[in-house]
């Protein structure tokens, strides 16, 4: 009886290999459009980046994901396009399909993208004037990474200027910007300048409440819309969504910076619409501002102005504040024992049970303080301040947060 086995395993092997051929070439084909769906037992999280939605897994197995930071394919992406430039001058366009396709190709960047947080700082490349300033940048730097470590954020310092014309708060723009390009694994690049320090170490920042936004700052809506006051907000602290409308929006703020030819006429322009500018030049937060108030219905439904938390508190506000909010706190250890008790730093289980007793009574601790006007490294600080004043004020922050 002749061997049926050889001849039965042929006739079902060519067609599995000409469907598996068949398979690939449509994959490689459509590539390019595939949207990243992925299943498991745990949670699906549906994001979207300007074009793009993403439903992306989310569940208790990303803490322990590693990125694979060797694997990085042959296929060309918009790396390898030589008038790619990280500088503000070209325009960036199709981020978002750019941004898709590399992602595509680096897929242990993909789970957890939604919740992925690059935290920018910087200060100016030459040491300070103010005799301590040095050293108070330091501790300010040493604290955010302290946060960063905690949250599994990573963070940036960069004290080089992107755009030699584009000097003090403007600087921040084109630093985000190249940030964004050099880093498209981040969903939210976060913007803090070098005095803003983290003074509540547990606070996670919800992000899930941004969702349907790109833009997040600090502020109060009367005060902008009402007011037209240029103090409304603070851009000393912001999030921005990895996004071809992030690369827009910038584009349009920066037009009023000091490398354009229009600055002085932006100037006086924004001091005719904020009555209460004094300055005479033209300021990214004043800026920031006027769009709010002139293309609202362009970009006003993405930004998010955030008044519920201290995402940047004023320093004069919270220093009042501290010892009561101690003491608030220490009561509450005393009584659970659950807070009261010792862990490891990786243990995050244990900030969780703070939520129960901080609900509604408005003395959380502020998430993050913001030495306006007190200028630590150049020691130029506002009038309205003493020298003094400052120095004290940031030595008990910085004391109140590493306690």
């Amino acid at each position: 009886m002749p061997n049926q086995t050889g001849s039965s395993f042929s006739s079902n092997i060519i067609p599995i290999i000409a469907g598996t051929i068949v398979a690939l070439s449509l994959f490689w084909a459509f590539r390019p459009i595939i949207t990243f769906t992925f299943t498991s037992p745990n949670t699906t999280t549906t994001f979207n980046t300007g074009v793009n939605t993403y439903n992306i897994f989310s569940g208790p197995t990303i803490s322990g994901h590693e990125f694979n930071h060797t694997h990085d394919p042959p296929e060309p992406t918009f790396y390898d396009d030589p008038d790619l430039t990280y500088t503000i001058n070209n325009p960036i366009k199709n981020w978002d399909e750019k941004r898709r396709e590399w992602l595509w190709l680096h897929p242990s960047f993909i789970p957890g993208i939604e919740k992925r947080v690059m935290l920018v700082t910087g200060s100016q490349t030459g040491p300070c004037h103010n005799p301590v300033g040095d050293h108070l940048l330091l501790r300010f730097f040493k604290n955010k990474v302290d946060y960063c470590r905690i949250h599994g954020y990573d963070i940036i310092y960069n004290n080089l200027l992107f755009h030699p014309k584009m000097f003090t708060y403007w600087a921040k723009i084109p630093s985000v910007r190249a940030t964004m390009l050099a880093h498209p694994e981040a969903e939210w690049i976060m913007w803090a300048d070098a005095d803003a320090v983290f003074t509540d170490m547990d606070f996670k920042i919800p992000l899930q409440r941004y969702k349907n936004h790109n833009f997040v700052v600090h502020g109060w809506p009367d005060l902008i819309y009402k007011n037209k006051s240029w103090t409304g907000l603070n851009a000393g602290v912001f999030l921005i969504r990895n996004s071809q409308w992030a690369f827009d929006f910038m584009d349009v703020w920066s037009g009023m910076g000091p490398q354009t030819p229009n600055y002085e006429k932006w100037g006086e322009i924004l001091r005719e619409t904020c009555k209460d500018k004094t300055k005479p030049e033209s300021d990214d937060q004043t800026g920031l501002v006027y769009l709010l108030l002139k293309e609202k219905e362009k970009w006003g439904d993405k930004i998010y102005i955030e008044d519920g938390y201290y995402l940047e508190g004023y320093w004069k506000e919270i220093l009042g504040k501290l010892e009561r909010i101690t003491e608030k706190y220490n009561g509450v250890m005393k009584s659970e024992r659950g807070l009261r008790r010792r862990h490891a730093e990786k243990v995050r289980g244990y900030s969780a049970l703070w939520e129960a007793y901080l609900e509604g009574e408005g003395w959380r601790r502020p998430f993050m303080t913001h030495f306006t006007g007190c200028q630590p490294c150049s020691g130029t600080h506002n009038g309205l301040y003493t020298r003094q004043s400052c120095l004290d004020a940031m030595e008990k922050v910085l004391n109140f947060v590493d306690n």
